[in-house]
């Protein structure tokens, strides 16, 4: 067998272990599960991930108490962040879409390249929706990969994610492999040196420790999973099901529209 059909074959086991996983959460009984009926229903067996890693603290286990909010409303879901919000689109559009991601996730790499850019066509530039794109990283790979991507300046901050997610066969692994990670984080203009500095930038690791309790607080399981105003969908949504989202908003809990939250830079 070949090298190159070894790494393959190795890559099929370890992407569905590295991402979408439950995070050893329990079912949070007291948040809708239901997404939109078109959507790919988020998967039941996925393989439960490790927590938060170091150096963003302690890994989170199954039997640790959490503090999930049983019917968070758009005040919750859009408080503000010691981080800056990663966002495209009108502030003032009647539609906002929180999306969780971790980028070792083959799921979120899925709807950013199938579904993403007609979204971005059809309704963020068009003024019709805010979307916010919030880190969600499920095992040390995707902590570390999270840390090189909040390093980017913010204009590049879309397109290394987007190449994260294009590329995950070249940098995905049950060990962290850092050459492989800043390989991918170089192609937008990084340098060695400011990769290394973002990972002892332990303040920005912290808040994005609070990012994702944050997205535990509310719910958030898995990825990818989705806000539209204070419904939270726990599928792989669909073109047709956001265009069904964004026409009816009154269907969608408080209102699918959220007031822009006070900046936190």
């Amino acid at each position: 067998m070949s090298n190159k059909t070894v790494r393959a074959a190795l890559l099929a086991i370890a992407l569905p272990l590295a991402g979408c996983g439950a995070d050893g959460l329990p079912p949070v009984s007291s948040v809708s599960k239901d997404g939109p009926a078109a959507g790919g229903a988020f998967p039941s067996d996925v393989t439960k991930a490790e927590g938060m890693p170091a150096p963003f603290g302690e890994p989170q286990t199954a039997t640790a108490a959490r503090d999930v909010i049983a019917a968070p409303s758009v005040a919750d879901v859009m408080a503000p962040s010691p981080l800056p919000e990663m966002s495209w689109g009108s502030e003032t559009a009647p539609v906002t879409i929180v999306q969780y991601a971790s980028l070792t996730c083959p799921y979120c790499r899925r709807f950013h390249k199938e579904v993403f850019p007609q979204l971005k066509s059809t309704y963020i530039d068009t003024g019709k929706v805010r979307y916010i794109l919030r880190e969600f990283p499920i095992g040390k790979t995707a902590g570390a990969a999270t840390i090189a991507l909040r390093c980017a300046p913010p204009e590049k901050y879309l397109d290394l994610y987007g190449r994260f997610l294009d590329q995950q066969p070249a940098w995905v692994s049950q060990e962290v492999r850092l050459d492989a990670i800043y390989a991918v984080a170089q192609q937008v203009g990084m340098t060695r040196a400011e990769f290394d500095a973002c990972r002892e930038n332990h303040v920005m690791i912290e808040n994005l420790k609070w990012v994702k309790e944050r997205g535990r607080k509310l719910g958030i399981i898995g990825t990818p999973n989705f806000f539209v105003g204070n419904k939270l969908y726990k599928s792989v949504l669909t073109m047709d099901d956001i265009r069904a989202l964004v026409e009816q908003p009154q269907q969608n809990g408080d209102a699918a529209m959220a007031a822009p939250p006070a900046r936190a830079d």
